[in-house]
């Protein structure tokens, strides 16, 4: 769907992740591995979860061709429930238009809760979300929570507050507004880490 090339907000989150000394990232949410497979060729140790075995099984094939197969572990998981890594497992996680899914507020906090017990002191998280500012905020069908349904597809859109709150006790250290698609969508991407 969105191709072989990584994400913007992948390549940013290599940047800052190198730069911070990380080394194992968690991606959650990381489909056929555009993402993933990119970490593991910048040379970090990837954890990739997904949903979809099928993705993650794209993933798998993906790495193997590129060589980075050592670099990569999968894990079929579903978001809600908890995180299949003990604590302080990671230094960083990314997670590209994750929680921007059908995910209520509750179940974002809950998983940004998840997110701080695997990652050691002063670890990373980098996310990206659609926001309130969003063309498609208020279409379709809604659902309550700031979720809307617009073409079968339902979306959490973030409000500023939201992004705030899911921030408390971490050191928020930028929401950066940007635009990807054709509509364009409206997203942020947010850099927060843990104190040490």
């Amino acid at each position: 769907m969105y191709g072989e090339e990584p994400s913007g907000p992948a390549v940013h989150a290599a940047g800052v992740f190198r730069a911070a000394g990380a080394r194992d990232v968690l991606e959650l949410g990381a489909g056929h591995g555009r993402d993933a497979l990119y970490f593991a060729r910048e040379g970090f140790t990837v954890e990739a979860t997904d949903f979809s075995a099928i993705g993650l099984e794209q993933l798998r094939r993906g790495a193997l061709a590129q060589g980075t197969d050592g670099w990569v572990t999968t894990a079929v998981h579903d978001v809600r429930e908890a995180l299949p890594l003990p604590d302080g497992a990671v230094d960083a996680v990314f997670a590209h238009l994750l929680l921007c899914m059908a995910l209520s507020t509750e179940e974002s906090r809950a998983l940004v809760d998840e997110i701080r017990r695997v990652l050691r002191p002063g670890g990373m998280f980098v996310y990206t979300v659609r926001h309130t500012g969003d063309a498609h905020y208020g279409a379709g069908t809604a659902h309550g929570d700031d979720i809307f349904q617009h073409g079968g597809f339902a979306v959490h859109f973030f409000p500023r507050a939201l992004v705030d709150a899911l921030a408390d006790g971490w050191n928020l250290e930028e929401v950066h507004a940007f635009e990807e698609g054709d509509l364009p969508r409206r997203l942020w991407r947010i850099t927060q880490t843990l104190p040490r």
